[in-house]
């Protein structure tokens, strides 16, 4: 399954990327910037994500009525997302409304209005309050903070309530003029695209932009293990190991896919298979890896309640070990390899898919295969390449925790049986 992916800069300095796909009679177009939570210094946490709320508040052109009544008459959808190394304003839209649709997302990107800002100020407040109510979601930033601290990699994309509150008008213009520049935005497409279309509508809407160019992030460097627990009156414990992982680039990354698969990524995973389905221990058990431009993160989630914290412990303590001691066997390593394929493919088949795949490719510089080349590199994957990734990113002994839940005895307990160390060190 090869590809007919184009990729062009604009005079002014705009990557334009496209990936056509047959059959289809819609287009996924996205804008991505370079800029998330980890270009921000303490005094600017959240800024990026408050600035992706005000691209909504509307334009010269655009009230925010006139932006949601713009894309409901051509049938679109529009959202938009912040991270940690990216921004990404997107819509779908019948391919015959793709003028209209990149007209009014120009509009929005590049002349916000910055209108509304303290009544979203006042939104963004309580969006924060509801991420602290959802220890789910907070964990995971806990355990980041734990192994990139005083970093910005370990901070909350969202921000903090204290640095919200008090964020002049000023800086958040400033950051949005130093950061929306042409050298540092992706315009990406899939699905019914010409791609020289695209380009001159890229030209045509964006070609005013200030060049400025791709933002460096600044290193990353994990910290020694440690444990963070916090009390908070919830109903279950939510427990989060973490580690520094593979960057997007790294040969190994389809490697660190197929691991994930057997450890904790399906329904038929270790972790799944012995703390759910064999021992009813928790509804939610897991593992994942995230990859960044110079590093990356592994972790495992645990939701359970506090009589079944320790065994839960102890079993994933005992599966970490086992897959960094055992040979993966074959048919459970064809099983993963068939399942990641499959996983991959079938989302290939989806134009919003394809164009979130190309266009953070493209903006982190990250190696862009074809379909074909990437289930070669996955059926290439031994189970000697699963030993040393486990041995060298799986360790529970190198792993942070964090958890939150009603007693952070109960924790410690249960991490003496995870990390022993983090509990004498803590």
């Amino acid at each position: 399954m090869t590809s007919n992916r184009a990729l062009d800069t604009t005079a002014g300095g705009l990557r334009v990327v496209s990936e056509p796909l047959g059959g289809v009679r819609s287009i996924a177009l996205g804008v991505w910037i370079g800029v998330g939570s980890r270009f921000e210094r303490p005094s600017e946490g959240g800024i990026s994500h408050f600035i992706e709320h005000l691209l909504f508040k509307g334009t010269d052109r655009f009230s925010a009525a006139g932006i949601a009544e713009a894309f409901d008459a051509i049938g679109g959808e529009v959202n938009a997302a912040t991270g940690r190394d990216h921004t990404v304003l997107y819509t779908r839209v019948l391919d015959e409304h793709l003028d209209r649709a990149f007209d009014v997302l120009a509009d929005m990107l590049v002349r916000p209005a910055f209108r509304e800002l303290e009544q979203e100020r006042q939104v963004i407040l309580e969006e924060i309050l509801m991420y602290e109510d959802d220890p789910g979601d907070l964990v995971h930033d806990l355990m980041s903070e734990a192994v990139f601290p005083d970093q910005p990699l370990g901070r909350p994309v969202i921000g903090t309530s204290e640095v919200i509150a008090g964020m002049p008008e000023e800086e958040i213009r400033a950051f949005h003029a130093g950061h929306y520049t042409a050298g540092n935005i992706v315009v990406a497409a899939s699905g019914n695209i010409e791609h020289g279309h695209l380009v001159d509508l890229a030209e045509r809407h964006l070609g005013d932009l200030a060049r400025g160019a791709a933002h460096e992030v600044q290193a990353a460097a994990p910290g020694t293990p440690r444990l963070v627990a916090r009390a908070k009156p919830t109903e279950q414990y939510h427990v989060a190991l973490g580690g520094p992982g593979l960057d997007r680039s790294d040969d190994r990354r389809h490697a660190m896919g197929v691991l994930d698969v057997v450890l904790g990524g399906s329904m038929s995973s270790r972790l799944f298979q012995e703390i759910r389905e064999k021992r009813g221990l928790a509804y939610s058990v897991g593992t994942y890896s995230v990859g960044y431009s110079d590093t990356g993160q592994v972790g495992v989630y645990l939701g359970t309640r506090e009589d079944n914290l320790v065994e839960a412990s102890e079993i994933i303590a005992r599966e970490l070990r086992r897959i960094g001691e055992d040979p993966v066997p074959a048919d459970e390593l064809a099983r993963a390899k068939e399942h990641l394929k499959g996983r991959l493919v079938l989302g290939l088949e989806s134009p919003a898919t394809r164009m979130h795949r190309i266009g953070r490719s493209v903006l982190s510089g990250t190696e862009l295969l074809d379909v074909d080349e990437i289930i070669a590199r996955v059926d290439a994957v031994s189970a000697d390449d699963i030993l040393d990734l486990a041995r060298e990113f799986w360790d529970p002994s190198c792993l942070s925790i964090a958890a939150i839940g009603p007693r952070t005895e109960a924790v410690r307990a249960a991490v003496a049986h995870l990390a022993p160390e983090l509990v004498e060190a803590a």
